[in-house]
């Protein structure tokens, strides 16, 4: 659900055929002299994770240039982006990725076989990297080699580009390319090769395929699983297909600070391709609502097939509601935020683990260490993938993973941690999750038409979602995972909250509502930032925190939808962007439209919206 575009990240994209996860990319050739002493041998290649990203460092060590270096990213179609500045002293080691205004430092294990140490790009990170060691067989199995196939769910088509090679103990490899949407070297797992029989899953995407090698060697026909069956079959290529480079964005000249006074009329303008021959043109269906407020003044307009008032999924800033709802039961005594989500699950439902556990406040700031989607989730509809994944399913995952926090538990986002805690809190309060969001939330704020569930009158402003090709795209229920993605709303709540937010100490929640004597503190408490997140920012409760710009920020997108929320105490605004289109291959237009709203207030040069 959540789309985070870190400044050195590309966007995180998913489609209903086929989820994929984005990452980063870096390459660099420079010389260091190498000083006249014992250093471990570093030539080669080595293999790292940074957050959810997979890297790859390639080092080379000449006698006359030094150490050079380049570095890839696999997951965002990224490679060779140039080293610099290498130094290494001892075991110590450090170089920079000039292109990325990052920098890498740590030390190397006595034999080479690994680098330990800390990459910074605003803040520190750890990233550690371990020595490829493959070794390709003498003699290729009749699998190895590089497929390509082309995978059709409804109106999605995807190509896939399958790497297959075996080692010189026979064991199968593979990694598969989905080049539309610029995400390669997804690794696969239980990679089978039998007779002609052949088969491999790809764990980030929770997908399986299965199928046979034909007589000819050239052909694999099967079928892909990721909930429902689809064919899908693979040809022989000679050579693989590089992915298309993300084009960096362009900028629009920087105005004088706008006020939300005049913001559609400058909008009107950033906007007119966009609506002429872009991502609002007649025909697509789409339509976006955008609310801001600014020193108290608010304004609420929408363009292309949505009104003022039509409702949106909003994906993933449901996941802000809940932390403001943990902030809300812990200043009413209710949990800690150093309780132990266990203790909150039903009697039995894992055990407790020998080392740290999983607690509240981890999962919050997305430092809990489980996995962005749990393993046992296989929707039976595509369409609708979180639907039949409830509390049981939850439960099964969670005694069989365990609570136990890992040591080094960093940032990494996670929809089943959020899902984890939304049912949580729900379980301790003995009130379902819409029931308890209602309680604490949305009731205090007077939020009309902010909701899980829409009545009847609610639907008929419910404004169709739409694909990645501006097709119908069904609308998605939550139930294990509401917590992380369940709420609909408007352009005119969401500022309410967003307002509410902006200025706690002006709170003045529903007369009779249970809850609202806390609210005020419960929001000033959720944005306290509790730990590092992506290079240059923090988190807070569910809040992202760009120390650069001093906003706190939040996106999401379910299969039809997008949208786009920030805040900023110190300059007093706040806005939102909800789009009846879910994210396309360049990524989320609700993101860049949200990030052109705030340099425009701020005066800056905004991101291009236009097609």
């Amino acid at each position: 659900m959540l789309r985070l575009r870190p400044r050195f990240f590309s966007h995180r994209q998913e489609a209903v055929a086929f989820s994929v996860l984005l990452g980063i990319c870096v390459i660099a050739t420079m010389p260091f002299r190498v000083r006249a002493q014992a250093k471990p041998n570093i030539a080669g290649d080595y293999l790292g994770t940074l957050g959810p990203l997979h890297v790859k460092l390639h080092l080379k060590v000449d006698p006359l240039r030094g150490v050079t270096g380049t570095l890839d990213s696999p997951d965002q179609g990224a490679d060779g982006i140039p080293c610099a500045d290498f130094h290494l002293d001892g075991q110590a080691l450090s170089f920079t990725v000039p292109a990325v205004h990052g920098s890498w430092k740590g030390t190397v294990a006595d034999d080479g076989a690994s680098l330990s140490g800390t990459w910074d790009q605003g803040s520190p990170m750890p990233l550690n990297f371990a020595r490829d060691t493959f070794m390709a067989a003498a003699k290729p199995s009749p699998v190895d080699g590089i497929w390509l196939g082309r995978l059709q769910a409804g109106s999605t088509s995807l190509r896939l580009q399958l790497d297959v090679k075996s080692d010189n103990a026979g064991r199968e490899f593979c990694a598969m390319d989905s080049l539309d949407q610029h995400a390669m070297g997804l690794e696969c797992a239980k990679v089978i090769f039998a007779a002609s029989d052949f088969s491999f899953d790809v764990p980030i995407v929770h997908g399986n395929w299965k199928g046979t090698l034909s007589a000819d060697g050239n052909t694999l026909s099967g079928v892909w699983s990721q909930g429902s069956p689809l064919p899908l079959n693979f040809a022989r290529q000679s050579v693989a297909i590089a992915a298309a480079p993300i084009p960096g964005p362009t900028y629009d000249p920087a105005l004088a600070p706008a006020a939300a006074a005049d913001l559609q009329s400058v909008l009107d303008s950033d906007l007119a391709e966009a609506l002429r021959s872009g991502e609002l043109a007649p025909g697509t269906g789409a339509g976006v609502s955008i609310a801001v407020v600014e020193h108290g003044v608010r304004r609420v307009f929408s363009y292309g097939a949505a009104k003022p008032d039509s409702i949106f999924e909003i994906g993933s800033i449901t996941k802000t509601f809940t932390g403001l709802v943990l902030s809300q039961m812990v200043e009413q005594g209710k949990v800690k935020f150093d309780e132990p989500v266990r203790e909150l699950l039903p009697p039995g439902t894992v055990a407790k683990p020998v080392g740290a556990e999983i607690t509240l406040l981890d999962l919050a700031t997305q430092h809990s260490g489980l996995p962005r989607m749990p393993d046992n989730f296989k929707p039976a509809d595509p369409n609708n993938p979180y639907a039949d994944y409830g509390a049981p399913n939850l439960y099964a995952f969670v005694a069989q993973h365990g609570v136990e926090k890992p040591a080094d538990a960093g940032f990494l986002y996670s929809n089943l941690g959020f899902g984890l805690l939304g049912q949580a809190l729900a379980v301790r309060s003995g009130l379902a999750y819409p029931g308890l969001l209602k309680e604490e939330v949305i009731d205090p704020l007077g939020l009309k038409d902010t909701t899980v569930f829409l009545s009847p009158a609610q639907q008929a402003r419910f404004i169709a979602g739409h694909d990645e090709h501006h097709h119908p795209a069904h609308a998605w229920d939550l139930d294990a995972f509401a917590g992380a993605g369940a709420m609909r709303s408007t352009a005119a709540d969401m500022l309410t909250y967003l307002e509410a937010n902006l200025h706690p100490e002006k709170l003045k929640p529903v007369a009779g509502s249970s809850a609202g004597a806390t609210l005020s503190a419960a929001l000033v408490q959720s944005h306290q930032l509790q730990a590092d997140a992506m290079p240059g920012t923090r988190i807070a409760l569910a809040w992202l925190f760009v120390s650069e710009t001093g906003d706190y920020w939040h996106n999401g997108a379910t299969g039809g939808y997008s949208s786009y929320a920030f805040f900023n105490l110190k300059a007093d605004y706040a806005a939102v962007v909800l789009f009846n289109t879910t994210l396309g291959s360049s990524g989320s237009f609700a993101d860049r439209l949200g990030q052109h709203i705030s340099q425009r207030l701020a005066g800056k040069p905004a991101v291009s919206l236009a097609k």
